[in-house]
């Protein structure tokens, strides 16, 4: 068979006009699905750093990057904020102008997700406790060392924490309401990352220390000059849990699209911890106990 621009003969005759057409959209339609099947469609907030950003600064970038690469397929993302909604209007959404979704993996939520199938986790993380050095807080190395602290010290501490999140559950756990600084979970602006405002305010000097989930805590260290901030990651106790597992998610019904996600992150599961530590992301085990580097 010889093809150019749809002028197809076989054995040297050329085809008769209704066959050369009906045989002209199969291929073209043949070469649409293997465009379509070479595109990894990621679903993803704009500006959530350290997790992603719309130029490809977070981690789950990244990772995205990584994924794709072993497929050989180009990254695509449909961008919408990290607040209600935000499966219905990107994996749960029928694009508008093709068949199909408009985009097919969110790269990280909590493992067991209620909003769809996740992954085995690909990562674990804890939460950590966060503060400038050479203000204070020099000599305290643990968190049993937080709370070790004398009186004086200790009433006079101000702790940024997120509202009902198991940084607030463990210091009412130690009747230490007075020093606790609320800060709302997720800001109504979405053009504010994850921990801003807390790290504005720990670096002003409004609050001492600030307990944050671990990547989030990381990207603060990551950011800082040598030096200036110590991070301490915190283990899970009898009444609060503090690490927690980390996934992909897909569509419900696409069991084959989750094990092929699964098989990807099994095999460059190296490359992801290596990825994961250049934002020192601080990582745990099953039981919670910190891997070192």
């Amino acid at each position: 068979m010889y093809i150019t621009a749809c002028n197809i003969e076989v054995n040297g005759k050329r085809l008769r006009p209704i066959l050369l057409l009906l045989l002209c959209i199969t291929i073209g339609l043949s070469s649409i699905a293997v465009a379509e099947n070479a595109i990894f469609r990621v679903c993803a907030d704009p500006n959530y750093l350290p997790y992603s950003s719309k130029d490809g600064q977070g981690f789950e970038n990244k990772l995205a990057e990584l994924l794709a690469s072993d497929l050989k397929q180009a990254v695509e993302y449909t961008w919408f904020p990290q607040r209600m909604g935000f499966i219905r209007n990107t994996l749960r959404a029928k694009h508008p102008t093709r068949d199909g979704y408009k985009c097919d993996i969110v790269m990280g939520v909590p493992h067991g997700f209620e909003l769809a199938i996740t992954t085995d986790p690909y990562y674990r993380s804890t939460y950590a406790l966060v503060f400038m050095n050479g203000q204070g807080l020099d000599d305290v190395k643990s968190q049993q060392d937080l709370l070790n602290l004398d009186e004086k010290r200790n009433k006079d501490l101000r702790i940024a924490v997120s509202e009902r999140s198991p940084g607030a559950q463990w210091l009412a756990k130690y009747g230490l309401f007075e020093q606790m600084v609320p800060y709302i979970a997720q800001s109504g602006d979405p053009n504010e990352h994850p921990g801003e405002l807390m790290e504005k305010d720990l670096r002003t000097g409004k609050v001492d220390a600030a307990i944050l989930w671990g990547p989030i805590a990381g990207y603060i260290a990551k950011r800082a000059s040598e030096g200036e901030i110590r991070l301490i990651p915190l283990a899970s106790e009898a009444g609060v849990r503090f690490h927690y597992a980390i996934s992909a998610a897909v569509r419900f019904g696409e069991k084959k699209h989750k094990n092929q996600i699964d098989e990807l992150l099994k095999r460059n599961s190296q490359k992801i911890a290596t990825l994961l530590r250049e934002y020192s992301v601080p990582l745990v085990d099953e039981n919670g106990s910190l891997i070192s580097h």
